[in-house]
């Protein structure tokens, strides 16, 4: 079996990127584990040990998995640049995306939002936007066309 099992985002606050992912965007916890390996050999990680959070969306669960990873020792990265840069760029997801950005506002996350809307090939509007994850990451919402 082939494709793309999952993404990862190591998080030094796994609290918070808990809310913003689950109260947040919705996904579901698969599981939340601690695994032992060479993991400094493997990743240059300064620990043995790492904890796992596997998320999904419940309504859509072929979709991929976002894994939150938790390394003793981690430190926290620099922010997004304001522009894009080589590299992991961002992680889309398909949402409502008024709705959705009320609702990480409720719950403090507001930083990095940008918004948008595009023609989509039919000639209706598709809304866009972005925010920044508590761990740096930007995330695109998508829309669905009007």
């Amino acid at each position: 079996m082939r494709g793309i099992h999952h993404s990862a985002i190591v998080t030094t606050d796994i609290g918070r990127s808990k809310r913003f992912w689950q109260d947040g965007l919705g996904l579901t916890e698969l599981f939340d584990i601690e695994f032992q390996g060479d993991w400094p050999t493997l990743f240059g990680a300064q620990t043995d040990r790492l904890r796992s959070v596997f998320l999904a969306d419940p309504e859509h669960p072929d979709t991929g998995i976002l894994e939150l990873v938790v390394f003793d020792g981690a430190q926290q990265g620099t922010p997004p640049p304001d522009s894009p840069r080589a590299g992991f760029f961002l992680l889309s997801l398909e949402r409502e995306v008024e709705g959705t950005l009320a609702g990480l506002a409720e719950l403090g996350f507001t930083e990095g939002v940008r918004r948008i809307s595009v023609p989509a090939p039919d000639h209706r509007a598709v809304d866009m936007a972005v925010i920044t994850a508590p761990d740096g990451v930007t995330v695109e919402l998508i829309g669905s066309p009007r």
